[in-house]
């Protein structure tokens, strides 16, 4: 749980931080946003891509799912955001569940479960990665992941399958190759159109994401 406590540590410290939200025009490259060179590649489409790098067994994404959802609803119509699940902390259960992310988005139901997945894990659910009696780490399965999914409309049958497949491998190996190459590091992160990488310690508070990622679809649209 070590690397887990870590992200979550560094996380109360930016949403904690005192310092006043900067005007738009002062948020600066290096110091509330980083530019990613190379550009990496988005879906492609009319739309500007916003990406939340994360894990539903990071502690600190589970703290910053509310304002994720407020982002979201934040963005102007020419912007999207998507979710793409980081494997990095393989002590964990990090793998198993961005397996478990990629294939409910794979039968269609990662819209109605994206949410309720956090409480899951984090609320002594049915992928609680925690003992609540002895406190000691625990890890789901696959098939632990498969019945609490199967509420949402999938049999755990064909869910199993689905997440044995070869599609969702390689969903998980260009996911983890997108996260290397885009520099994160650390969850949550987000990432703008595969050109800027925001944190909540580079931002200034997990608050101050919102206004940063709002300069930085602005920034897109216009080219400035």
């Amino acid at each position: 749980m070590l690397k887990s406590l870590v992200f979550l540590l560094a996380g109360v410290a930016a949403a904690s931080a005192s310092a006043q939200t900067p005007a738009p025009g002062q948020w600066q490259a290096g110091k509330h946003y980083f530019v990613i060179e190379p550009p990496q590649s988005t879906p492609g489409g009319d739309k500007i891509d916003v990406v939340e790098v994360f894990s539903y067994g990071c502690p600190a994404c589970n703290s910053f799912a509310p304002i994720a959802d407020r982002l979201k609803a934040a963005l102007p119509p020419n912007a999207q955001m998507r979710y793409v699940p980081a494997s990095f902390n393989t002590a964990e259960s990090w793998p198993l569940f961005q397996r478990a992310f990629f294939t409910a988005q794979a039968l269609g139901i990662i819209d109605k479960s994206h949410n309720a997945t956090f409480p899951a894990v984090w609320g002594n659910g049915p992928l609680s990665i925690r003992d609540a009696a002895t406190g000691r780490m625990i890890k789901p399965t696959i098939e632990d992941a498969a019945k609490f999914y199967a509420q949402y409309g999938v049999s755990a049958e064909d869910f199993v399958a689905t997440a044995n497949s070869f599609a969702i491998n390689t969903s998980m190996k260009r996911a983890d190759a997108w996260i290397k190459a885009t520099g994160v590091d650390s969850t949550p992160t987000i990432v703008v159109n595969g050109k800027y990488r925001v944190t909540g310690l580079s931002a200034g508070s997990w608050e101050n994401i919102i206004p940063v990622v709002q300069y930085l679809v602005q920034k897109e649209t216009t080219g400035g």
